[in-house]
C-alpha cells in the first residue's frame, strides 16, 4: 500500500531548511505510527510538485532517511519505510484518576510568584519593538557562528563535544577569556580563578547559593535587575535595598553589617547609570572597612560606543573581595546562556563543586563554538558592528525623545542599549504598555525592577537594540501620543 502525497504539507512555521522539514516529517511520521514499515512512499517527483519544492531537495531527504536505515529502495521500485525502522511504542496509557495529592502542603519551597518580565514570544512581529536584550537578526553573524559550530563538531573536536568534563571547563574558552576578554576590563585571572556558567543569571544564583545564609545580609541596588531580588528570595538571607543616583550605587546607605554588596557599576540596570571612578574607589573602601564582599555583573561593557568604559571594579581589588561576573548573552544572543565567574580560587572550588552537582558544565560543544568564535576575531567584528549600529540608533533615538518631550530618568554615559524613562507620576505604565501593544508598539514598564510593595508604576525602559532604525522615530511618536492621552 502506498502513503498518498496529500499526507504530506509543510508549514510556514516550521524551522530550519526544506531539506531538514521533509526529513523531520517523514521521520516523525514512521515513529508515530502513521507510516507503517513496507510502505511505499511517493515519488521524489510526485512529493516535490506536491510540496512545491525542487526535486533534488526531496531526494536528498530521501538520502538522509535511507542512511540512518528510516527507508529503503527497491531499484526502480522507489523508496519504502525500512523494515528496520524504529517501531512506535505499543503502549496504552492507563486511566488517569483524580489525583489526590495536596500539593499545597506537599510543595516545600516554592519558586512562583517572583518577578517576570515577559516578553511576548511573537515580540520580532512589532512593528516597534522597544524590547531590551534581544537579538538583531540584521546584525547578528550567523554564517560564521554556523561554521565555528560545524567546525567543533569535527572529528578533532571530538573529546570536547562528548566529553563528560564533570566540574571542568572547555580550556580554549576559558584561555581566551583569561588572555583577552578580561585583560580588556584591567582583570588579571587564572584558569584556576574563573567558571564558565549558564549566563549571568546562573552566575548570580552560584554566587548568592555560596556566600549567603540565613543570618547574612545581601545589599542590592533600588531598582535592579528584577531576577536578582528572586534569586536573594531563594537564598532566605536578608536583603537591605540601596537607592541609585546618577551614578549609581551610593555606598554611604550600605549598612554596616552587609555581608556582600551586589551591583552594576558599568551600566547599572536598569538606569544605565555609569558609577565614576572616584566612587568606584570609596565602594571599595566602604566594602573593607564593613568586611563585605562584592559580587560585580558586567553584563553589558562590550556595549561602550560612546566612551572608552571605565576599568572594572575587579581590577581596582587588591584584597580579592571582588567576584566578577560576565556574560556573552548580550553580545552574542541571549538564547546562548554562557558567561563565567571570576574570583578567589578558594570561591571559585566551591562554586565549582556547586554547579557540578546540579548541571555537571555546559554543554561542551556550545564552549567549543563560542572558543571558535572568538579566537577567530568574528566577535570582535560582531562587537563592532553592534556598536556602530547601537550608536546610530541611540542618537536618533535620543532626538526624537527630545522632539516629543519625553523625560530621561537614566542614560549611560558610555553607552548601552537602553533609556530608563520616567511619566508623568499619575500614569501607570502597565496600563499604557497594553493600550500601546495594540498600536504595534512594546515597551518594558518598569516597576519590576524596584523592591519593596510600593513599587512606583511611571517609569519604564525603552530598548533600541532590535528595532530597525527607520522605525525608531515614529515609535517614539506613539509613546508620546499614549502619555499625552
Amino acid at each position: 500500500m502506498a502513503i498518498s502525497v496529500e499526507t504530506f504539507f509543510l508549514s510556514s512555521d516550521n524551522q530550519g531548511t526544506l531539506q531538514a522539514q521533509i526529513q523531520q516529517m517523514i521521520a516523525e511520521g514512521i515513529l508515530s505510527g502513521r507510516f507503517r514499515k513496507g510502505e511505499k512512499l511517493p515519488s521524489s517527483r510526485r512529493l516535490a510538485a506536491h510540496l512545491s519544492v525542487s526535486r533534488i531537495t526531496v531526494t536528498l531527504a530521501y538520502t538522509e532517511l535511507l542512511a540512518n536505515d528510516y527507508l529503503t529502495s527497491r531499484g526502480r521500485s522507489g523508496y519504502f519505510v525500512s523494515e528496520n525502522a524504529p517501531v512506535p511504542p505499543n503502549f496504552t496509557p492507563p486511566q488517569r484518576g483524580e489525583e489526590t495529592v495536596d500539593w499545597s502542603r506537599a510543595i516545600g519551597q516554592r519558586f512562583t510568584g517572583g518577578k517576570v518580565l515577559e516578553k511576548p514570544k511573537d515580540w520580532a512581529s512589532y512593528r516597534y519593538p522597544f524590547v531590551y536584550g534581544q537579538t538583531d537578526p540584521s546584525l547578528f553573524d550567523h554564517s560564521n557562528w554556523r561554521l565555528c559550530a560545524l567546525q567543533a563538531l569535527g572529528q578533532k573536536d571530538f573529546t570536547a563535544l562528548t566529553a563528560d568534563y564533570f566540574d571542568q571547563d572547555d580550556p580554549r574558552l576559558v584561555e581566551f577569556i583569561a588572555r583577552n576578554t578580561l585583560p580588556r576590563r584591567g582583570i588579571i585571572a587564572r584558569p584556576e580563578e574563573i567558571l564558565i556558567t549558564l549566563g549571568a543569571q546562573n552566575a548570580l544564583w552560584i554566587a548568592a547559593q555560596i556566600l549567603l545564609t540565613q543570618r547574612r545580609m545581601a545589599a542590592i541596588e533600588d531598582p535592579c535587575y528584577y531576577s536578582l531580588s528572586d534569586i536573594l528570595q531563594q537564598s532566605r538571607c536578608h536583603v537591605a535595598p540601596v537607592s541609585v543616583d546618577l551614578d549609581g550605587l551610593r555606598p554611604c546607605e550600605i549598612p554596616a553589617e552587609t555581608d556582600v554588596i551586589f551591583t552594576t557599576p558599568s551600566h547599572q540596570c536598569p538606569t544605565t547609570a555609569t558609577m565614576p571612578m572616584d566612587r568606584r574607589k570609596t565602594l571599595l573602601q566602604h566594602a573593607r572597612d564593613i568586611d563585605a564582599l562584592i559580587v560585580e555583573d558586567d553584563y553589558e561593557f562590550e556595549m561602550s560606543f560612546l566612551d572608552a568604559p571605565s576599568p572594572a571594579l575587579k581590577s581596582l581589588d587588591t584584597d580579592g573581595r571582588v567576584i566578577y561576573v560576565g556574560s556573552f548573552s548580550k553580545s552574542l544572543f541571549p538564547g546562548l546562556r554562557l558567561g563565567y565567574l571570576v574570583g578567589s580560587e578558594a570561591f571559585i572550588r566551591e562554586a565549582r563543586a556547586l554547579r557540578a552537582s546540579v548541571l555537571r558544565h555546559p554543554p561542551g560543544h556550545i564552549q567549543r563554538t563560542a572558543a571558535y568564535f572568538l579566537s577567530l576575531g568574528h566577535y570582535d567584528a560582531l562587537v563592532r558592528r553592534l556598536r556602530e549600529a547601537l550608536k546610530e540608533r541611540r542618537s536618533v533615538m535620543q532626538n526624537a525623545i527630545d522632539h516629543h518631550g519625553l523625560t530621561v530618568a537614566g542614560k549611560g554615559v558610555f553607552g548601552g542599549s537602553s533609556f530608563w524613562m520616567r511619566a508623568p507620576v499619575k500614569f501607570n505604565m502597565d496600563e499604557v504598555a497594553n493600550r500601546l501593544r495594540a498600536k504595534s508598539v512594546l515597551i518594558e514598564p518598569g516597576h519590576h525592577f524596584f523592591h519593596g510593595s510600593e513599587q512606583p508604576n511611571h517609569y519604564y525602559r525603552l530598548g533600541y537594540s532590535s528595532i530597525p532604525v527607520s522605525r525608531i522615530s515614529d515609535g517614539v511618536a506613539k509613546i508620546a501620543e499614549a502619555l499625552r492621552l
